[in-house]
């Protein structure tokens, strides 16, 4: 009975580190010794965006302390309340944008160091209302910040950046749409961004939000017990970019 229940314990303290988004151990052989990984074949670095701005129109050079990329991801499966709901935020935008008064001329690129990211930031977890009212321990912040930059999701050490490129810029029904080409752990895709721009003599602000999987990206959502827990693949995105005229 005691065997029996020690068991329990353990499965059960395994499912709570998972849920808050501690680092998984590595398997074990019969004898308790760790098997040997299988290293996957190297991918090539994702190309960082060209620091050169086209010479058409006014540069500007992206303000990152005004700038910020906001990520949220929901958790899903059959165990999912023993998960959180996530708020993954970053200010470490780089980049130009070229804007000469038509927004259909405009071009930009940005590099995001993907180390900055902040996991559950308790301000951004309240802005975001209900669905983040929970509160996210250091510890579970730190393990999800190990698996989300792990060789599974974002492969930080082989990809340390994730880049974005304008392809064209048009207008829409209610607002502008950028065509951007992303590139995000050694994959490439292409999306469809809606903004808002709002325009001044020396300053331009983007902002907008938008729905993505990431299976379109290239990425496997995290998931552990045979998918009992799990992120789900869609993802809210929200961004303010603030770029200033003259910047280097």
């Amino acid at each position: 009975m005691r065997t029996v229940v020690k068991r329990q314990g353990t499965v059960l303290l395994c499912l709570l580190l998972a849920a808050c988004g501690a680092p998984l151990p590595r398997p074990s052989g019969p004898a308790g010794e760790p098997q040997p990984s299988v290293p996957a074949p190297p991918a090539p670095p994702a190309p960082a965006p060209s620091v050169t701005a086209p010479v058409a129109g006014d540069r500007y050079r992206i303000d990152s302390d005004q700038s910020e990329l906001r990520v949220l991801v929901y958790r899903a499966g059959a165990m999912a309340s023993l998960g959180h709901n996530h708020v993954i935020s970053t200010h470490g935008l780089q980049g130009w944008v070229t804007f000469d008064g038509n927004a259909s001329a405009a071009a930009f690129a940005l590099t995001v160091p993907v180390v900055d990211f902040v996991i559950d930031d308790p301000r951004r977890r309240m802005e975001e209302g209900t669905d983040f009212a929970d509160s996210v321990t250091d510890e579970a912040r730190s393990g999800t910040a190990h698996n989300m930059l792990g060789p599974a999701v974002l492969n930080a050490a082989d990809f340390p950046v994730l880049t974005i490129r304008s392809v064209s810029v048009t207008a829409g029904p209610s607002s502008l749409q950028a065509r951007v080409a992303l590139e995000v752990a050694g994959h490439a895709s292409t999306l469809l961004v809606p903004f808002m721009l709002e325009t001044s003599p020396r300053r331009l602000i983007a902002h907008g939000e938008l729905a993505l999987r990431q299976s379109s990206l290239g990425l496997t959502p995290f998931s552990v017990f045979l998918g009992a827990l799990k992120v789900q693949d869609e993802l809210r995105v929200k961004f303010k970019l603030v770029a200033v005229r003259g910047g280097a």
